[in-house]
């Protein structure tokens, strides 16, 4: 199998409870609007609760008119990294891309190697999923005590991002009232937190697992790479 360099920083987060959140829309410099950028990485408790959920967005900023265009790339490994033991180098991968309207995963499994190269684990469990066209019933395959599903959703993260730049901006005044430097309160109308993706679509890959299958401790690290094939 062809080996893959990674094209991304990894979005990165620690699991403790299982239930946490990482962010970054579309300011990756390798990747800004493409087909590998990552928004998003989220890991929690499943409602049955043996079970953790992991999700990776990718492709923020998706006009809801363009999102039945939008499509995940083949040339594009996404690989959800676990590591069990705390020393931040992965013990295991769950692998997913995207071929022909499917979604295939591998995993989890150790990888064959660790670092910013990797290469498909065939030897692995695989599974698949049918990648749910926008505006249609979600489609959700279970096998081996797993959960899978690949396609659009609406950008659950929210952020006022015209308050944040102004945060962020020395000396600016935009005459609201408010003190600089303080974020908004949720809310409707003048002086409340506006949300920058409302209404907008990602590309959803997420995989439902036995805790079981992750590690015998009370937390793990998760982080999440895309790995464009070379």
């Amino acid at each position: 199998m062809k080996k893959s360099k990674i094209l991304i920083g990894a979005a990165v987060i620690a699991i403790a409870g299982f239930l946490t959140i990482a962010a970054d829309h579309i300011d990756a410099p390798a990747v800004a609007g493409g087909s590998s950028d990552i928004t998003d990485i989220y890991g929690f408790q499943g409602q049955e609760t043996d079970n953790v959920v992991f999700v990776a967005n990718v492709q923020g900023l998706i006009s809801p008119a363009n999102t039945s265009a939008a499509a995940f790339d083949e040339n594009v490994l996404f690989e959800f990294n676990i590591d069990n033991d705390g020393d931040a180098i992965e013990d295991l991968v769950i692998q997913a891309t995207a071929k022909d309207g499917k979604m295939y995963f591998f995993g989890p499994t150790a990888p064959s190697q660790t670092g910013l190269n990797s290469t498909i684990v065939t030897t692995a469990t695989t599974n698949s999923v049918d990648i749910t066209p926008y505006g249609t019933t979600a489609i959700v395959e279970s096998n081996n005590d797993m959960r899978f599903f690949a396609g659009p959703r609406d950008d659950p993260f929210f952020m006022d991002f015209t308050r944040y730049t102004q945060i962020v901006t020395p000396g600016d005044d935009d005459g609201d009232g408010m003190e600089e430097g303080a974020f908004l309160p949720e809310g409707t109308g003048d002086g409340f937190a506006s949300d920058t993706f409302a209404g907008t679509n990602v590309l959803s890959i997420v995989v439902e697992l036995p805790k079981a299958m992750v590690g015998s401790g009370d937390s793990v690290n998760l982080w999440v790479e895309s790995k464009r094939k070379q």
